[in-house]
């Protein structure tokens, strides 16, 4: 598996800790920053976190801001993205399990390095169910990325 990772300034104390994660489970990364505490806008990493999931470079993303909010509302904008917010283990579980989720989005600012290593965890081990049920789902938001609501 091969993970894109991403932060804005609100999150890149948490980076860190997510790095040493990912390197002691064997688990291949990209990171496409940011490497500052300096203002910066979540918008551009979610956007290059995003793209290298979709385009098929990494499986999966995970996005760090300061609340979570920023980055996922971002990522949900891009076709083929599902990006979850998940602040508990488990919701991670969860919106793997049923939405079959590839991107996941967190906030500093809310959750410490314990947590964040547990969710993050659950979101990356967690399998899609393929339950008749949940494709049905995941497909129809698949239709949505597509209509035009002109």
């Amino acid at each position: 598996m091969k993970v894109a990772i991403g932060c804005d300034h609100g999150g890149i104390n948490l980076k860190p800790t997510l790095i040493e994660y990912l390197k002691n489970n064997g688990i291949e990364f990209i990171d496409f920053g940011c490497n500052s505490t300096k203002s910066c806008d979540y918008n551009d990493y979610a956007e290059k976190v995003c793209e290298s999931v979709v385009k098929g470079e990494c499986e999966k993303g995970i996005l760090i801001c300061g609340t979570g909010i920023g980055m996922s509302i971002v990522a949900n904008k891009i076709k083929g993205i599902r990006c979850a917010h998940c602040q508990d283990v488990f919701s991670a579980k969860a919106t793997r399990e049923h939405n079959d989720t590839n991107v996941l989005a967190f906030g500093e600012r809310v959750i410490g390095a314990g947590l964040m290593l547990e969710i993050v965890n659950a979101f990356l081990t967690t399998p899609f169910s393929n339950g008749e049920r949940h494709i049905r789902r995941v497909e129809k938001i698949k239709e949505l990325e597509n209509k035009n609501f002109k």
